[in-house]
């Protein structure tokens, strides 16, 4: 049975942010190899694809667009910062299997000037130990009962996603009918509570929240490592053994410094 809503006095004054940094990583064992692995991502994630991305976003979090803005970069690199406003919800999104932190809009409610859904994109090698790495920030942003929590699941499933680390924040209050100040208008422990069970398998995860200022942070590891799954452009098999290890080395390394956010000793190039 769902929660009884809280009479409010006008309009739900609550911003709700959820941020992601979403990282993918790759072995390019040339120069030739890692312009080819950087006009791979720039094709796949351009300013077009992203749109249609953030399109899905507003479509699931029941918000309708009032304006888009998009820009492809020379030499790599894309950002999307789109205007959304409160709408109504679509039945696919309505009751599904996600957990929701709070009611969903049934009707419009007004613009939302302060609402929005940004992206953008950074490419990015360096010319010894042949890593590299793409990352893109996303941030979703809601006014009033909006709750971008729906589409963490989608976000995530939408990149190629080795290393993800997540905030989300409630900020500003507003008011009962009473005149009773609500600072947050669901619960919530961890944003682990509201990914589907197969993402929660798929990654190692760590929490750093802030219960009592509404902040919340997750970081996110995958657990399976598959070498095969991260060499552009060549064949495990015709590596040699201790190749096949360096490599493991050096892709392990870069991984565990994005998911902890420090450097992990000096940079190896053995």
């Amino acid at each position: 049975m769902p929660p009884s809503r809280i009479k409010l006095h006008g309009f739900n004054n609550l911003t709700k942010s959820l941020s992601f940094n979403i990282y993918d990583i790759c072995y390019t064992a040339s120069e030739d190899k890692r312009h080819e692995y950087l006009e791979y991502i720039d094709e796949s994630y351009n300013a077009e694809r992203l749109t249609q991305i953030l399109e899905n976003v507003a479509e699931i979090i029941g918000a309708n667009v009032l304006n888009i803005a998009r820009q492809d970069y020379d030499p790599q690199g894309a950002s999307v910062t789109m205007l959304i406003a409160e709408g109504p919800v679509d039945a696919r999104f309505e009751d599904s299997d996600q957990a929701t932190p709070g009611p969903l809009p049934e009707t419009v409610l007004g613009h939302l000037d302060k609402s929005h859904i940004t992206v953008h994109t950074y490419p990015e090698s360096h010319p010894q130990g042949g890593i590299s790495t793409f990352r893109a920030d996303i941030d979703v942003s809601t006014c009033g009962i909006i709750s971008p929590l729906k589409v963490l699941n989608y976000l995530i499933h939408s990149f190629e996603s080795d290393i993800v680390t997540v905030d989300y924040r409630v900020r500003g209050f507003t008011r009962d009918v009473n005149g009773r100040k609500y600072f947050i208008d669901h619960k919530i422990r961890s944003i682990q509570d509201f990914f589907e069970p197969g993402t929660l398998d798929r990654y190692q995860m760590i929490d750093v929240n802030v219960y009592q200022e509404n902040m919340f942070h997750t970081k996110m590891l995958l657990r399976e490592f598959k070498l095969s799954e991260y060499l552009f452009g060549e064949d495990e098999k015709e590596l040699r053994p201790r190749q096949r290890q360096r490599i493991i080395r050096r892709l392990k390394k870069e991984m565990q410094e994005l998911f902890y956010g420090r450097n992990l000793g000096q940079p190896g190039m053995r």
